[in-house]
């Protein structure tokens, strides 16, 4: 018997439209505040943190992520018009989506990296060493984004996502209890302690500030993998339902 996904069962997700947190003209100042942290980030990131490194092909890396940055902060700004996201809110948030992982997952894992080839003057480590550190961060971010989406699916096929269900009833108390979150801030302290024993023993030299820059780089681009697949489904009902989107005035349909 084939179990159809409903847009009931994905009303849980209307929960951040509904407060307004990711309401267009919620989006839209974050959009114009983006601007500048994503420019401060990345200065870092080309200023500070590559020409000190050793990491293999780093000069392509950058050029591709300035490209993919200054694109970003260009629609950034367009989408932080209101005569714009008032019509365009579904684009709007998939930029919103975008922005959120350059910020908070590709510069930041990008400079993890390269501080992990960083050139001290001493001993530094090798480009094989270094493309098999972060093919091993890479497969981890990939089985755990794997894994929440096939989590995700189950629970939609459940109905754990319909209003005044059991995942609607956590993720109200989540709001008042952050203990709700040990768990999954467990497992992932796991993974990233796991991959940070590899990475110390990887490092010629052991450089606390580096290896805590490193360790919240990481950190954060496992848990923005995680939280990838609610913003992508969120971004589908956008374009599959009516009851995701804004009117011109700014209000929720029904």
């Amino acid at each position: 018997m084939i179990c159809l996904i409903l847009e009931e069962d994905f009303e849980v997700l209307r929960g951040p439209l509904e407060s307004g947190r990711q309401s267009p003209s919620s989006l839209g100042p974050i959009l114009f505040i983006s601007v500048f942290l994503q420019a401060v980030v990345f200065s870092l990131e080309y200023f500070m943190v590559g020409p000190n490194t050793v990491f293999p092909y780093k000069d392509i890396i950058i050029e591709i992520h300035l490209y993919f940055t200054v694109a970003l902060i260009i629609l950034s700004l367009v989408f932080a018009i209101p005569i714009v996201y008032r019509k365009f809110d579904r684009i709007q948030y998939l930029i919103s989506i975008l922005v959120s992982q350059n910020l908070f997952s590709f510069s930041l894992f990008i400079c993890a990296l390269f501080l992990i080839g960083e050139d001290t003057g001493g001993e530094v480590v090798s480009a094989e060493k270094l493309l098999k550190v972060t093919y091993l961060i890479l497969s981890c971010g990939f089985l755990v984004f794997f894994a929440t989406c096939i989590r995700f699916y189950i629970l939609l096929r459940k109905g754990h996502y319909r209003k005044e269900s059991k995942k609607d009833q956590i993720r109200g108390q989540l709001e008042k209890n952050t203990t709700l979150l040990i768990f999954p801030a467990v497992v992932f302290g796991l993974i990233i302690v796991l991959i940070m024993q590899y990475v110390v023993r990887v490092m010629p030299e052991f450089n606390i500030d580096s290896v805590l820059i490193i360790t919240i780089g990481i950190g954060l681009f496992f848990v923005m993998l995680f939280v990838l697949p609610e913003q992508l489904v969120i971004l589908y009902c956008k374009y599959k339902y009516k009851s995701f989107n804004f009117n011109e005035r700014g209000y929720l349909y029904s």
